[in-house]
């Protein structure tokens, strides 16, 4: 869809400014914003440079298995079904970990793999589990502890408190996490009486 929205936008913007004699200023607001866009995204990629080191030092010092020991109840809970498979479980684990820090770019790749040890432990995989979908609502709904991506983004833009959107944070991500997980699972239990009935 952006393929669209976004050439349509540029031709309009372009019509406009010279239907109002604005070709100056529209020359400058793109070398602005080409500017603003690459020094946002030096700022983040460092930061997920950071942070992903840490979550790769976590891994090899064998943090992120106490992490998943720490939330072993809490997932096999989620995810009862597959509560024999370790590899699985500990690549669900990884994610969660990233997303609860904030990390949701460096989530991405663990998040991938974790989709992949899931579809090796799938049934039929023409279609997706009910695992896979459950992780997939997790992963949109994002719950974290600490916005880190949001606080870089508002320290870039000068805010004097980047962290103070910290509880709002917390208690939102947490609500939309209850709500998506308790939908899908409700989903998934309609959808195995259908197919049963």
């Amino acid at each position: 869809m952006m393929n669209y929205v976004f050439p349509v936008l540029v031709v309009l913007s372009f019509i406009s400014a010279a239907a109002t004699g604005s070709m100056s200023e529209l020359s400058a607001a793109v070398i602005e914003g080409g500017t603003n866009a690459v020094e946002l995204l030096i700022r983040l990629v460092s930061m997920l440079c950071l942070w992903g080191g840490i979550m790769e030092i976590a891994d090899r010092s064998g943090v992120t298995k106490g992490i998943s020991k720490l939330l072993s109840p809490l997932i096999k809970l989620i995810f009862p079904r597959i509560r024999r498979e370790k590899d699985a479980l500990e690549a669900i684990t990884m994610n969660i970990t990233a997303n609860v820090l904030g990390l949701g770019n460096a989530a991405t790749p663990l998040g991938l793999e974790a989709m992949r040890r899931l579809q090796n432990i799938n049934s039929d995989t023409s279609r997706a589990s009910d695992e896979m979908v459950v992780f997939v609502v997790m992963n949109t709904a994002a719950m974290h502890i600490i916005p880190t991506t949001v606080a870089t983004l508002r320290g870039q833009y000068g805010s004097v408190s980047p962290m103070s959107i910290l509880p709002a944070s917390f208690l939102t991500s947490f609500c939309a996490l209850f709500v998506a997980v308790l939908s899908a699972k409700l989903g998934n239990r309609f959808k195995r009486g259908k197919h049963h009935g």
